[in-house]
């Protein structure tokens, strides 16, 4: 009896799943961005979906759930109907996050559909500061460790870069926590802080002559950034950027993430993408659903590693 009894509960799950399927979608989607608005995820994202929308058949509603070093946004995203409805605007900081300690999420609680971009980071200070080198802001760090401050989502990625470059160099930094991009390019420029990772969105402040780049953290040297050396030419073997991709809380359906998986491929080839990431200093990086899990998987072996090394290890 009791197998008739599981065996029709699971025709009913399945049958309820491919009505789902089959309808889908019949109502707008909302895309969490665990971020504030103003910021780059945030303005990533914005650039995307009206795309997405245009080779979907419903809105694609973006709803900034900032906090906890987006740890808040994420949590609401996982704990989302897997039914599509609810989809996640992420990015790598949900490998140093869930490493740091900073919450139990792990980044298989999602299933990917697709990667859509990479932004090399940027070691920047403010004009005030004495640094005009990379090199000046090493030599004076290595005479005050622990002094210099820098504005970073801790746990995250824009703590994670100038952590690695600060090994490789040697020095050793003061942290002063900022919840999102936005927030932490208003301290640096008020004054708060003196180093911040940043990216080519902020080029015009550094035209304007309140913000100065020192490195880029890319592989060569990216256009509109010609003058601006990378840690690898300056001897320091180290490269770091922030891919963002889209993904769904794990148990979506499969036609489901099919249907998303069409739109996000198609949106990424949008040439009105290509130039609103070039704008940010942004490339266009697709990668499928399989693809996206592969390179996931590996960066979450690579954080783990990285988190371990920095002593920043509290979760296995």
């Amino acid at each position: 009896m009791k197998k008739v009894i599981a065996f029709a509960l699971a025709a009913l799950v399945s049958s309820a799943s491919a009505a789902l399927s089959a309808s889908y979608p019949d109502h707008a989607v909302k895309l969490i961005v665990p971020w504030a608005a103003g910021g780059d995820t945030d303005q990533i994202f914005r650039a995307f979906a009206p795309l997405m929308q245009k080779h979907f058949s419903q809105a694609i509603v973006i709803a900034n759930v900032p906090g906890a070093s987006a740890t808040v946004g994420e949590r609401e995203a996982a704990g989302a109907a897997p039914d599509g409805y609810t989809i996640f605007g992420a990015h790598d900081f949900m490998h140093s996050v869930y490493f740091g300690g900073l919450t139990d999420i792990r980044y298989t609680a999602f299933e990917p559909v697709c990667m859509v971009s990479s932004t090399p980071s940027i070691i920047t200070v403010a004009a005030k500061t004495p640094w005009k080198t990379f090199k000046e802001l090493v030599e004076d760090a290595k005479k005050r460790p622990d002094e210099i401050t820098v504005g970073a989502s801790l746990g995250s990625t824009s703590q994670y870069s100038i952590a690695l470059a600060a090994k490789a160099a040697g020095v050793k930094f003061k942290y002063v926590p900022y919840d999102g991009t936005a927030k932490r390019m208003n301290a640096i420029l008020g004054g708060h802080v003196e180093v911040v990772d940043s990216n080519l969105t902020q080029k015009s402040k550094v035209d304007a002559g309140l913000l100065r780049f020192l490195a880029s953290m890319s592989e060569k040297r990216t256009p509109g950034l010609e003058n601006v050396p990378t840690l690898k030419e300056l001897g320091y073997n180290v490269e770091y950027s922030v891919n963002r991709g889209i993904m769904v809380p794990k148990g979506t359906p499969a036609d489901v993430k099919k249907k998303l998986g069409e739109a996000c491929a198609a949106a990424a080839k949008e040439p009105d993408f290509a130039k609103a990431m070039e704008q940010q200093g942004t490339d266009v990086r697709y990668m499928d659903a399989n693809g996206y899990a592969d390179y996931l998987k590996k960066t979450d072996e690579v954080t783990k590693e990285i988190t371990r090394d920095l002593g920043m290890l509290k979760r296995e």
